[in-house]
């Protein structure tokens, strides 16, 4: 997952980042971040799978997490 390895080298960087995922890559994210020594990173997770979901489903889906983003790129300590 570039998305992972990307935010790795934000955050040694100390600029915030976060990961936007659906459920189905849970599991590969956080063995991602366990591998790059950041186990327990957070992330965004939407539900699986999206790709066939109308206009209308998708910002319904995005309106309900975009507090989520704002409050792990703006809140969480940075190392």
């Amino acid at each position: 997952m570039c998305s992972v390895h990307t935010s790795v080298e934000f955050e040694k960087r100390k600029i915030p980042a976060t990961v936007i995922i659906t459920s189905a890559f849970r599991n590969a994210l956080e063995h991602q971040y366990n591998g790059k020594g950041m186990p327990g990173h957070p992330c965004v997770e939407l539900p699986h799978p999206i790709a066939y979901l109308s206009r209308e489903e998708l910002t319904a889906i995005v309106k309900a997490h975009i507090d989520d983003v704002v409050q792990q790129l703006t809140t969480r300590t940075r190392k």
